[in-house]
């Protein structure tokens, strides 16, 4: 049976997805540590990225190499927000991805990825939309009172951090090699992508190993923060009580687990 590569960029999710995984098993390929087995009945391989795009490239294709099995990827993790109305404990869902710290130019326009004609790489629509549908289906149920099950989300996490009836968001998010954090850098980001919805630093890069490879690939990202000079939530605590608990439902409602619980 085809297998789902789910790639975390944050070890808290790594660790609460293996919380759940059956039958484990661990290969270390290239410092690299693929734990496989089933989630919710379906076959899994579970990887951590590394940080940055680079190592999240190297990971993504180090993974599709080792396991020729795996019919789609899902990259999870935390974002910066950068557009309108994207607040924090939202969760955007790539409809494509850029790297806004490319720029070959003027030998290519600026960010378009050199010999691929291209700056944008689209994921795969049906894949998302499940993604997003099963965010969309978590954030309900915790919003009305329920609760994830097996310790996961509940609305308490919510209100600990102040967070009001998070959204799922789809559009772009851009990927570059340096964290933003100052209201500049968000304001020049703004400018350039004036529709990018939030900030990280691996997506764009799985997102062009999966198109080499001709490999279904979502992506979703819990937003952290506003990406600019804003206080912030406690990262850790946030990381830990919220975003890796959003991972977990999600992907296990992507794959058909019976998790949540209605008030």
């Amino acid at each position: 049976m085809a297998r789902t590569a789910i790639v975390s960029a944050m070890d808290e999710e790594l660790r609460g997805l293996r919380q759940h995984l059956a039958g484990a098993g661990c290969v270390r390929h290239a410092g690299r540590d693929f734990w496989t087995g089933t989630l919710a009945g379906a076959p899994v391989v579970l990887v951590l990225a590394g940080i940055g795009k680079v190592a999240a490239a190297t990971t993504v294709a180090t993974l599709l190499c080792r396991f020729g099995d795996v019919s789609r990827l899902v990259f999870t993790g935390a974002a910066g927000g950068l557009g309108e109305g994207v607040r924090v404990g939202d969760i955007v869902v790539a409809d494509a991805l850029l790297q806004h710290d490319m720029d070959a130019s003027p030998l290519f326009p600026r960010f378009e990825v050199p010999l691929y004609g291209r700056s944008r790489f689209a994921a795969d629509a049906g894949l998302a939309t499940a993604a997003g549908g099963a965010a969309e289906t978590m954030l309900a149920v915790v919003c009305a009172g329920g609760a994830c099950l097996d310790g996961g989300l509940s609305q308490a996490h919510l209100d600990e951090f102040g967070l009001v009836r998070p959204r799922v968001h789809r559009g772009l998010i851009v990927s570059g090699d340096r964290f933003v954090s100052s209201a500049g850098e968000c304001a020049a980001l703004r400018a350039a992508l004036p529709d990018a919805l939030a900030v990280e630093m691996e997506g764009a890069a799985v997102a062009q190993v999966c198109t080499d490879f001709g490999v279904p690939l979502a992506v979703v990202r819990t937003v952290s923060d506003r990406a600019d000079d804003a206080a912030h939530v406690d990262f850790v605590r946030f990381i830990g009580d919220v975003a890796s608990r959003y991972t977990v439902a999600v992907v296990l409602g992507l794959l058909g687990a019976p998790h949540l619980k209605s008030p």
